[in-house]
């Protein structure tokens, strides 16, 4: 994938107006993602925010206390919404902003919008209460609901012309969608089982003694709670790892966007890892300060630079 042309061209109004619904939601109701997409130019962080308005309506049906005949029939009717902007049928003057903004950055960038498609189909699997026997098997969700996201944020931030291994880029962005989704599900463990959703595998689960599940603040009697939470970390870490090699792929703003998201959840995974009873007593999350900090960092192109020079050693090493 090229990158993209950056032109900050005239918008007219009511397309100005539905990105503005479409950052607003974003700013709302996710403020780990905002961090990083500020850091974007504006035509990108518009069209990033649309993604993410239709991202979290998908979701927010899934989450939503309606039964799961009704939440079917809502996500047919945004996968209904979907079609229209795949067929650029949805007009400036359309009464659903998040559609309008969606159609435009379509238009705008090579955003593979299948991957929405995959979205409503991994919210589909919470619907129909799906539960997940081996790490294979919740992957396959994880790239739904998250591995999507990756690759359809590539289609808008693009990547560098002459790029080392850029022919990976896609796969690189599913995996790093796949680290932080496996992040999430660790943070939300307490949540999850109250809202009788149980996201880890079975298989893990059972190796360390916590088949009976998590519906308190404290692990069942004789599980190895802290080995289950360190043994899902260390699996997180490898996927950042992988999935971090895109950096070095996109250009400077774009890869400080990736850096500021990854980079907050890599650090939710360290506090994660300090205290892992803390996922049980409630939300883990990180102050503004060093939100801030890691968005600085971003832009600083730190992150970038030592994953550019890890595979450069890696390269020499498989040479030698």
């Amino acid at each position: 994938m090229s990158r993209t042309v950056e032109l900050d061209q005239p918008v007219s109004a009511p397309v100005l107006a539905a990105y503005s619904y479409c950052e607003a939601v974003t700013g709302q109701q996710a403020r780990n993602f905002a961090y990083g997409i500020r850091l974007l130019p504006t035509p990108k962080r518009r069209a990033m925010s649309a993604l993410y308005a239709f991202s979290r309506r998908v979701d927010d049906i899934g989450d939503g206390d309606l039964d799961p005949e009704a939440k079917e029939q809502r996500l047919d009717a945004t996968r209904a919404v979907l079609a229209r902007v795949q067929a650029g049928e949805v007009a400036e003057d359309d009464t659903d902003p998040v559609a309008v903004g969606l159609s435009h950055a379509a238009q705008q960038f090579p955003i593979p919008l299948d991957g929405l498609d995959e979205l409503i189909d991994g919210v589909l699997m919470d619907v129909r209460g799906a539960t997940y026997e081996t790490w294979d098997d919740l992957k396959l969700y994880c790239r739904c609901v998250a591995g999507a996201i990756g690759r359809l944020s590539l289609g808008v931030f693009g990547t560098e012309p002459g790029a080392d291994s850029v022919e990976h880029a896609s796969e690189y962005a599913d995996t790093l969608g796949l680290a932080l989704q496996l992040t999430n599900i660790l943070r939300d463990i307490r949540e999850d089982a109250e809202g009788g959703r149980t996201y880890l595998p079975a298989d893990d689960l059972g190796k360390f003694g916590c088949s009976a599940g998590f519906g308190g603040p404290t692990p069942p009697a004789g599980s190895d709670f802290p080995g289950l939470v360190h043994f899902e970390v260390r699996r997180a870490r490898a996927l950042f790892a992988e999935g971090y090699r895109l950096l070095p792929m996109l250009d400077r703003r774009s890869g400080a966007c990736v850096a500021a998201m990854a980079g907050i959840y890599r650090r939710l995974l360290d506090r994660i890892e300090r205290d892992p009873g803390a996922v049980l007593r409630g939300r883990v999350s990180l102050p503004g300060h060093e939100k801030a900090y890691v968005a600085v960092r971003g832009l600083s192109g730190v992150d970038a630079r030592h994953v550019s020079r890890t595979v450069s050693r890696q390269s020499v090493r498989r040479r030698a």
